[in-house]
């Protein structure tokens, strides 16, 4: 039992990490991908600027913190 709550705290970990919003912000933009892609629109671009946008707003929360 205890290998099987470690292997979940490492996951939790990994996935999660530091920030909570970040993950949430990726399982979110799979989502958007996901519903784009059932449209004619090409979903390719939803991703990338996903990154970009949550990459700014936790550099962007991480210097709030610090100042």
């Amino acid at each position: 039992m205890r290998r099987v709550e470690a292997f979940f705290r490492f996951l939790w970990d990994f996935v999660i990490g530091d920030d909570w919003r970040v993950a949430a912000g990726v399982v979110v933009a799979l989502g958007i991908t996901a519903l784009v892609a059932g449209t004619s629109v090409a979903a390719w671009w939803v991703l990338p600027v996903a990154v970009a946008a949550l990459l700014g707003l936790s550099v962007w929360g991480a210097a709030r913190q610090q100042s």
